[in-house]
């Protein structure tokens, strides 16, 4: 696990977030840092060693927050198909709650190694124990097209949220549903599974400040 951030960095890291999810880049200067987390240059010159592998950290940071929280929403489900449903939808909701987070998802999950992550953890997982279990139906080899299949779904449906077409709740419960349905489960099940109470993404303990 990282580190935990100081106050400074991660007044830092969330700026930084902030403007690569709007300018779809992967540098910025220290002027542009400075001015967008209200700090001085010197300051951020000093809690930044090497601003040319900011984007990195902040992908690796936002990778491994996003993995351990929806992994943490998991305790006490047991299936697969519901875990692998929910972490579509955890999301889609985050992309509605925090829009530069989810943009910036949506900008760079599929070209940032660091962030692919996320889709080959838990979905991996999910996707390994349902097939064990006879819960889903495609073949053995097809598991990486099925992941790629569980990712691009996810970041439609986080676009659809984030460009207002449909609300998080819509367009999670759709995501999931017709995924499932595409893996196998019964229509009726899937829908069920989809629609059902999504539990509130928790915290995790290595963001904010140092303690």
């Amino acid at each position: 696990m990282l580190d935990s951030l100081s106050a400074t960095e991660a007044r830092i890291h969330d700026a930084a977030l902030r403007l690569f999810s709007e300018r779809g880049g992967m540098q910025v200067t220290i002027r542009e840092l400075a001015d967008a987390a209200g700090l001085a240059r010197g300051t951020v010159y000093n809690n930044l060693p090497d601003p040319s592998a900011l984007f990195e950290s902040v992908a690796v940071r936002l990778g491994e927050e996003m993995h351990e929280r929806v992994n943490l929403s998991f305790e006490g489900i047991a299936d697969p198909a519901h875990r692998l449903a929910n972490g579509l939808r955890l999301f889609i909701r985050r992309a509605h709650d925090e829009p530069h987070w989810g943009r910036f998802i949506v900008r760079f999950a599929m070209t940032t190694a660091a962030l692919r992550q996320m889709w080959e953890g838990h979905p991996l997982r999910d996707l390994g124990d349902g097939l064990s279990e006879g819960r889903y139906r495609f073949r053995p080899e097809q598991v990486p097209s099925v992941l790629a299949m569980v990712a691009s779904n996810g970041l439609a449906g986080m676009f659809l949220v984030l460009e207002g077409h449909k609300t998080w709740r819509e367009a999670g419960s759709d995501a999931a549903e017709l995924m499932l349905r595409a893996i196998g489960i019964d229509e009726a099940e899937a829908r069920r599974i989809a629609a059902a109470e999504l539990p509130p993404l928790p915290e995790w303990p290595a963001r904010g400040e140092r303690r």
